[in-house]
């Protein structure tokens, strides 16, 4: 087993909420310190880091260390309790700055977390600044640095976690499938337009890489491995994973279709607007009756989404039965999840965990 540095133990009446609500506070903390630290060493008393010394911690403290809690629970289904595996668990949040900060970049989304994206943070100092040249430009170029910052940081952090190296080596391989395959899948959804529509199978495909795994599989494998767990759980863990991250997904899509803007931070049928072919609109294609088709066609043939075409798009993919329809894909998902873990097999502090965090995945608003 890892050498470790030990942790305080974890009152045994602590409910699982509030156990997994204290795992991400930790994973916080490690992280934040970590993520503070570097930007100080990197940035402080340099003209060109006197935004990114304190955007970018902000930036990470944000999030709401989904990834970091299924890595820490994998950990947990071998581990015992352990500070450096808190520290490995973080990292894969630094992990996720660096994808969100050049996802809004490509997506050209101009707020995350209800505040203005990186890059949108960077042009705007840009032009308070005076400078030369194009603000959106710069704002761009110095999000997608930041992002690779974040990435080099993740890996760092993972690192000089306090595992030992024969615990890391074990989680190496991981750590790199889920870096490739997050970054394949990106490149699989630039091509994922909604004017071009993949079928059901292609598109499962696309958020499985891109989303499903990358949010919940990978992570619970990746602190699975590193806790040295066999066979049985690790392939529990991989089944319970990508069920519970293509629900994930799902909800996503509908939020990004059906969200509450003083929720989620971005205008209603955010998605629509930016014609992503999401899980809500090819299923409502494929539901959709031969009228409802040629309108829907007709929407998709749009030049501009204006707040017309979005209210006429989101009553259709209502009256299709698409959006009723991947709420009960949702649910079918999480039970299958949830049956996957065995109580014979899991500790019975992972089993719980797993179950609130299925739910936190796919009811969750934002």
């Amino acid at each position: 087993m890892a050498s470790i540095m030990a942790a305080e133990a974890t009152p045994s009446e602590r409910t699982p909420t509030a156990w997994l609500d204290a795992v991400a506070e930790r994973c916080l903390a490690e992280a934040l310190g970590f993520v503070a630290a570097r930007a100080v060493e990197h940035f402080s008393g340099r003209n060109e880091g006197r935004l990114a010394e304190s955007v970018l911690p902000q930036f990470l403290a944000g999030g709401k260390f989904l990834r970091p809690m299924f890595a820490y629970v994998g950990w947990r289904c071998g581990g015992p309790d352990s500070i450096a595996a808190v520290r490995a668990a973080s990292s894969l949040e630094l992990l996720h700055c660096f994808a969100l900060a050049q996802d809004d970049v490509m997506d050209g989304s101009d707020l995350r977390r209800g505040r203005p994206s990186l890059h949108i943070r960077f042009a705007r100092w840009h032009a308070e600044q005076g400078w030369s040249g194009s603000a959106d430009r710069f704002g761009e170029s110095a999000a997608t640095l930041s992002g690779d910052l974040f990435l080099v940081w993740s890996e760092q952090l993972l690192r000089e976690s306090g595992l030992d190296a024969d615990t890391l080596s074990r989680g190496w391989p991981r750590y790199d499938q889920m870096r490739a395959e997050l970054a394949v899948g990106q490149l699989a959804d630039l091509v994922n337009d909604a004017r071009s529509l993949p079928r059901w199978d292609e598109l499962l495909d696309v958020l499985r890489r891109k989303s499903g795994n990358y949010t919940v599989r990978r992570p619970l494998e990746f602190g699975a491995a590193l806790a040295g767990c066999d066979r049985d759980v690790l392939a529990a863990l991989a089944e319970y994973g990508g069920l519970v991250g293509e629900a994930f997904q799902f909800k996503d899509d509908l939020l990004g279709v059906f969200g509450d803007p003083a929720v989620t931070g971005k205008p209603v049928g955010q998605d629509l607007r930016d014609r992503k072919a999401s899980s809500v609109v090819v299923l409502a294609t494929e539901m959709a009756d031969r009228s409802q088709r040629r309108e829907l066609d007709e929407l998709l043939g749009l030049t501009t989404v204006d707040d017309d075409a979005v209210s006429r798009w989101c009553g259709l993919i209502t009256a299709t039965g698409a959006r009723g329809r991947l709420g009960e894909l949702i649910r079918e998902h999480v039970e299958k999840a949830l049956a996957a873990i065995d109580p014979a097999v899991f500790p019975r502090e992972a089993a719980d965990a797993l179950a609130v965090l299925a739910t936190r995945c796919t009811e969750r608003e934002q």
